[in-house]
């Protein structure tokens, strides 16, 4: 065998028209490294932003569904959850492969991966502008000549955020002493929300808006304030939380006789997670919303909530104990005391709604679930067809988490789709 160093040319030109050679085989195989990296990379990007845009579209759908003719059920709502959640992974790596093709692309001559985008949105007007200008040249780049003339400026924005700062605020109260009686005098404590209170009415706001809006545990914020260098313990955010609960209590109650004083009322309740011990106890929203505005009339609108650990008759009785007018809600047994005729002070005027009966057309004319059925398949009810499509929304109960009407109208509703 021969060895590959006989094959190497013995004169100069011979050995320098090899190496172009070799070169020009390496610089072409590096380009079609490239070229089929750069493919890879944007039939992945496609990959990402088709399933992202999948997501998306199954997220619309569901969605719909709900609105449409879904139950507003909390296993529902978490399952919306869930699909937020997995979208915004789905986009983040539909952006970051998106990223990765237009790098690949710029080594080749491969056309990179657009991914369409919604058109962005302008910012705000009422954030504050800091105009930053870059200094213009001073003579041209082209003749180097200095008489310049501006025509115009172009600007590029870009959203920034000023981290969060913290201060002590020190209150001064300085002590005077009365030459003639001897008398100290010194200017008022100031005012705290709370009593012998050190959080300002800033942070309470935000301590309150991250628990109660944010769903934020004491727990984590304490730890977030931690590594920010401020130490409050759960114990004290739990103090300062009760605090503001008992400060806030008069305006509640402000509230709460401003809706029971309205002629109407829009009633419903919705189920929550509550701690218990050793498990999680599914507890009751109650929602009572004052709205004339569709009956012309000037009454400001008001929502008024209670909260219970269940769902007993006994809870919209108190609530609704020094209400006289009409409520309109669901069929619900336990609003039904409120509606007899010996009820102190007077009964409730009732007012069906007319969500929760436009749902049960919506049953007796569902041809898709119908037809699945086979030979079983009942005759689809023109009357359901017609009230499904005419039934008013407007005349729907105002205070969300609607639930299902009682077995009796679900009968009635079927006989009446037997009957056409």
């Amino acid at each position: 065998m021969s060895d590959a160093t006989d094959e190497l040319p013995d004169d100069l030109a011979s050995a320098l028209a090899l190496l172009a050679e070799e070169r020009a085989r390496r610089i072409a195989a590096e380009a079609e490294a490239a070229t089929a990296k750069a493919q890879a990379a944007s039939a992945k990007a496609l990959v990402s932003h088709s399933e992202a845009l999948i997501a998306r579209l199954k997220l619309e759908i569901e969605k719909v569904r709900r609105e449409l003719y879904g139950s507003r059920s909390e296993r529902k709502a978490r399952l919306l959850e869930q699909m937020e959640l997995q979208l915004e992974e789905l986009e983040a790596d539909a952006g970051e492969d998106e990223l990765a093709a237009e790098i690949a692309a710029k080594a080749s001559t491969v056309r990179t991966f657009e991914r369409k985008r919604p058109s962005r949105k302008p910012f705000p007007e009422h954030l504050p502008r800091e105009r930053i200008v870059i200094a213009a040249p001073t003579s041209c780049r082209c003749c180097g000549s200095a008489r310049l003339s501006k025509l115009g400026e172009e600007i590029t924005e870009t959203l920034e955020v000023i981290p969060r700062q913290w201060k002590v605020i020190q209150t001064v109260r300085e002590k005077f002493s009365c030459r003639e009686c001897e008398k100290i005098t010194q200017p008022p404590a100031p005012f705290h929300v709370t009593p012998r209170g050190f959080a300002g009415p800033n942070l309470l706001a935000m301590i309150l808006f991250e628990k109660f809006a944010q769903h934020q545990p004491l727990n984590r914020q304490s730890e977030r304030y931690g590594r920010e260098g401020i130490d409050l313990s759960l114990s004290t955010l739990a103090d300062q939380v009760g605090a503001c609960a008992a400060a806030l209590k008069p305006i509640h109650s402000l509230i709460e006789a401003h809706v029971l004083a309205a002629e109407r009322l829009h009633g419903d309740d919705t189920t929550v997670p509550i701690l218990a011990k050793g498990k999680t106890d599914t507890g009751r929203i109650w929602t009572y919303v004052r709205d004339d505005r569709p009956f012309g009339g000037q009454s400001p609108p008001a929502a008024l909530y209670y909260a219970s650990r269940d769902r007993r008759q006994e809870h919209p009785e108190r609530h609704l104990k020094t209400f006289t007018g009409i409520l309109q809600a669901d069929a619900y047994g336990g609003y039904n005391p409120l509606f007899k005729g010996d009820r102190d002070p007077d009964p409730l005027t009732q007012a069906l709604c007319w969500a929760h009966s436009r749902r049960k057309f919506f049953v007796l004319a569902d041809i898709a679930t119908n037809a699945k059925r086979g030979s079983r398949a009942m005759p689809i009810s023109p009357m359901a067809l017609e009230a499904g499509e005419n039934l008013p929304d407007e005349q729907c109960s105002r205070a969300g988490a609607a639930r299902l009407c009682s077995r009796k109208e679900v009968m009635a509703l079927r006989r009446i789709g037997s009957w056409c």
